[in-house]
């Protein structure tokens, strides 16, 4: 079953982030420009299949938090992070997504930036808590690498929507956010599958 829910994980957080990467490119322009979230906005040609896809991806964070549950708050932090990206998916923001202190904001901008934000801590959290229960070799070592990568982007990306707004630094940090927290689910979700299952060791009977 943990093998399973790994493996479905993996398709699904892949399958999630190619249909939002689809959405973000194929509208003429470049796919650099502002907010990855603006794909998703009513409006864009393929808002829908942009919500979507991150709905699909949310549900394999929770696939994969489900394959990690024997780690001490790894499976609750991954199953908070999807409920929180599925509600970022669910609850658009509306045009260019603006943000206040820079510009006046509505109820949904403020939920989904919320959520956005929240569950890539949350996120950030369950790989701090993986290399922290110092699993497998290979589960630890994904783990090291994605906090250190994660930890400083993420900051950045905080402090320049919090000083600057939107701005090109902003839309690039926050690429690379997404690209480091998708290629640490689905390397620790194939790590998972691809690990020889554990024995049990059956009870002496008396």
């Amino acid at each position: 079953m943990t093998r399973l829910a790994a493996i479905a994980g993996a398709l699904a957080v892949t399958a999630g982030a190619v249909v939002m990467l689809v959405a973000l490119v194929a509208p003429p322009g470049s796919w650099w420009d502002g907010y990855v979230s603006e794909a998703g906005t009513a409006g864009q040609p393929y808002a829908v299949p942009y919500r979507t896809g991150l709905v699909v991806l949310a549900a394999g964070v929770a696939l994969v938090g489900w394959a990690l549950r024997d780690l001490r708050l790894v499976g609750g932090s991954l199953l908070l992070s999807s409920v929180l990206a599925a509600t970022s998916g669910l609850v658009a923001c509306s045009d260019t997504c603006p943000l206040p202190p820079y510009e006046p904001a509505t109820a949904a901008d403020i939920i989904h930036a919320s959520a956005s934000v929240l569950g890539m801590i949350v996120l950030a959290g369950a790989m701090a808590a993986v290399w922290w229960a110092n699993p497998r070799p290979a589960l630890t070592r994904l783990a090291a690498v994605g906090v250190v990568l994660i930890v400083p982007v993420g900051a950045a990306l905080g402090l320049t929507m919090l000083f600057i707004g939107r701005s090109d630094f902003g839309a690039y940090v926050e690429r690379l956010a997404l690209v480091i927290a998708v290629g640490w689910l689905v390397g620790s979700a194939l790590v998972v599958a691809l690990s020889p299952a554990r024995r049990r060791v059956p009870r002496p009977t008396s």
